[in-house]
């Protein structure tokens, strides 16, 4: 560096150090620039100081407004037993989230329903003509016990709002009693206070769209029966009549409840549906309530946030288990004073879930065992009268099939046989088989329960993953469901060797368990573990059957039959003579297009 880059260089330092120094603001200047940033954060506020407003107004100002800053930074009180963990924020006084101890998400993480960012939760009325909303308020907290915390909303002329929330040892409920004080005659007579709720309840398990299935409100009335808005779409109910005892926002496997003692005058209900690619949360549920007002009056009310587990919903006396379901009647009986006290009876010995769902399945069979068997003979019947019946429709002609039909019977009716002997065994089955359908991939005690390779019962187990399928919306395939088809296939070919079928009769047998596969590969490996010991059992049954029906013996007997002396006397059924009657009308038809 020669002299002159060096004495350039220094030159400029001295320039740039000096004009820090003579072009700094004086302190008259600083202190303008701060009361004209003090005018502009107050005029952002909605305040037009005049212009008479002096430094120590605006100083005043200032700090006025700083402690209303500081008074709205959020706040929490942890309220806590050994069920449930409900932190309540200072803002609005609302509960900010909840979780539900000992139990945890998919991913293995704590159970919390729903969290503060989607929550919004308030009390909204008018008093003195202003229109006064509680989630816009700050509450401070003036008592926390162990169980109890009070938080108030204190207003300059004395008034205040209360929420008092209580949280007793070893429960789900959380007691909420709002106290309004001094708003007596605030407030007009003969109005409601309009209490507005609103929530996204997060993702729990594995299959959202599954989840979303069984997610829905529900409510009761205060002296009627539990209703519910639709599960599977969109909808707005509005509800004008009769008083409302709870409103509950369920998912699958969890719900959340407001209870109202007093009960709720009217109610705004909706459930909207998120878009399927949306997996932040499983719904969304709003509610408004209409609560009459009364002059010196708590308001009680409480929340109930628990597993929807039959028990657990049934012990809170309101008649919450009615949220879990289990089918139309007569499945609905079935399974609540049938399969459900069963299944309670057998929990009670420490068996693993797919253990139960054996003995479950052994003892149905058990129970409809005569009627299986019933229906093997019957089939056995109908095999062995095949050649007969193959003659009689070489003999009558194919085309004319009224007419081989009153062959049939006559036939039927000679050897002694009932047509319908081997589908009514079966009818009688189908209200326990579709009963299961319900109760499985309702029931709790499947959840993260495991079985051999199983991991969750109360989801799918996915044996192979690939991208999802267009339409088909498949992604996976379950390897239970996978066994269970197999299983049926095998099932209804060797049904088919029993009951002789052909023709197309034959072949929808095969077309039926490909379509269950289909609805069922999402459904809980549960379900299809039912199915699979179904399917087994009733296959060996019919293995031991077999070796104790004889088809000369069943070909013999009905011979025997043939020589009988028929009874002019015996009466019809009611059926037989229908269906005589219906062939024989299509007879003379067939004969008058002839002619």
């Amino acid at each position: 560096m020669d002299r002159n880059t060096f004495t350039g260089l220094f030159l400029i330092l001295i320039i740039l150090v000096g004009s820090t120094f003579l072009l700094k603001p004086s302190p008259e200047e600083i202190k303008q620039k701060a009361a004209q940033d003090s005018i502009a954060v107050l005029k952002s506020k909605g305040i037009v100081p005049s212009t008479t407003t002096t430094k120590e107004n605006i100083v005043q100002q200032i700090i006025k407004d700083s402690v209303v800053n500081i008074t709205k930074i959020e706040t929490f009180t942890v309220l806590e037993n050994n069920k449930l963990k409900v932190t309540l924020s200072n803002l609005g006084g609302k509960i900010a989230s909840v979780e539900v101890k000992n139990q945890t998400s998919y991913l293995g993480k704590p159970l919390v329903l729903f969290n503060k960012l989607d929550t919004k939760f308030g009390l909204s009325f008018l008093a003195d003509g202003k229109n006064i909303n509680t989630e816009n308020l700050v509450f401070n907290k003036i008592d926390n016990a162990k169980d109890k915390a009070t938080l108030r909303s204190q207003n300059a002329d004395g008034t205040f709002i209360d929420y008092v929330y209580t949280l007793p040892a070893d429960s789900f409920k959380l007691g909420f009693d709002v106290k309004l004080n001094g708003f007596d005659a605030k407030i007009q007579p003969n109005t409601n206070l309009i209490l507005n709720w609103e929530t996204r309840l997060l993702q729990q398990e594995k299959n959202i769209t599954n989840e979303r299935q069984y997610s829905g409100i529900f409510y009761k009335m205060l002296d009627g029966d539990v209703n519910k808005l639709s599960e599977t779409s969109d909808e707005v109910k509005a509800i004008e009549e009769g008083k409302i005892n709870w409103v509950t926002y369920k998912q699958h496997y969890f719900s959340a409840t407001l209870v109202s003692n007093q009960g709720f005058n009217k109610a705004n209900l909706e459930i909207k549906s998120l878009a399927l690619e949306d997996t932040s949360a499983v719904k969304i549920y709003k509610a408004s309530l209409n609560i009459p007002f009364k002059a010196q009056s708590n308001y009680a009310m409480q929340f109930v946030f628990a597993p929807n587990k039959f028990d657990v919903l049934n012990d809170q006396n309101i008649g919450l288990e009615n949220i879990i379901d289990m089918g139309w009647p007569p499945l609905k009986w079935v399974n609540k004073y049938g399969v459900m006290q069963l299944f309670k009876l057998l929990n009670t010995t420490g068996l693993s879930i797919g253990i139960i769902i054996l003995i479950l399945t052994v003892l149905l069979k058990l129970v409809i065992f005569p009627f299986t068997y019933k229906s093997y003979v019957s089939m056995a019947k109908m095999r062995v009268l095949k050649p007969e019946m193959d003659e009689i429709k070489k003999r009558v002609g194919e085309d004319n099939q009224a007419l081989v039909q009153q062959e049939y019977l006559k036939l039927y009716k000679k050897v002694g046989v009932n047509p319908l002997g081997g589908c009514l065994p079966l009818l009688f089955q189908m209200p326990f088989i579709i009963a299961f359908f319900y109760f499985f991939p309702g029931l709790f005690e499947l959840r993260h329960e495991s079985f051999l390779w199983m991991k969750d019962l109360s989801t799918y187990d996915a044996v192979i993953t690939f991208p999802t399928i267009p339409l088909l919306g498949w992604n996976h395939i379950s390897l239970m469901c996978l066994l269970m088809t197999i299983s049926t296939l095998i099932y209804t070919y060797f049904n088919n060797q029993v009951s002789g079928a052909t023709g197309q009769m034959k072949y929808i047998g095969y077309i039926t368990p490909l379509i269950f596969f289909g609805v069922l590969n999402s459904y809980a490996a549960g379900l299809n573990l039912y199915y699979f010991f179904a399917n087994v059992i009733t296959f060996t049954q019919q293995y031991f059957i077999r070796q104790f029906v004889n088809d000369d013996k069943i070909h013999a007997q009905l011979q025997e039959n043939k020589k009988k002396p028929e009874d002019s006397n015996k009466k019809k059924s009611g059926f037989q003579k229908k269906l005589e009657d219906m062939m024989r009308q299509q007879e003379q038809i067939k004969q008058q297009k002839k002619k």
